[in-house]
């Protein structure tokens, strides 16, 4: 699983009214200083509003994050 930070959320409007949230990730394509992302994980059924797929999308992006294993603490802490 990647690691949060390099995870994105966006909203899509695939069809007038039916918004979907993606989680997109972060890869390295050695092209130079551009971000470059690709599909992680999106909605199975849309929503009426951009603003609720945000929300939803979050959720899931929440989710994932609680997920993840705690991190060691910096030695120098």
């Amino acid at each position: 699983m990647p690691a949060i930070r390099d995870m994105a959320l966006t909203v899509e409007e695939r069809e007038k009214g039916k918004f979907f949230w993606v989680l997109i990730e972060a890869f390295d394509n050695d092209t130079g200083d551009a971000l470059h992302y690709r599909h992680f994980k999106s909605a199975a059924t849309p929503q009426a509003s951009y603003s609720s797929a945000l929300a939803l999308g979050a959720t899931a992006l929440r989710r994932l994050a609680d997920a993840q294993p705690a991190s060691a603490p910096d030695a120098g802490s």
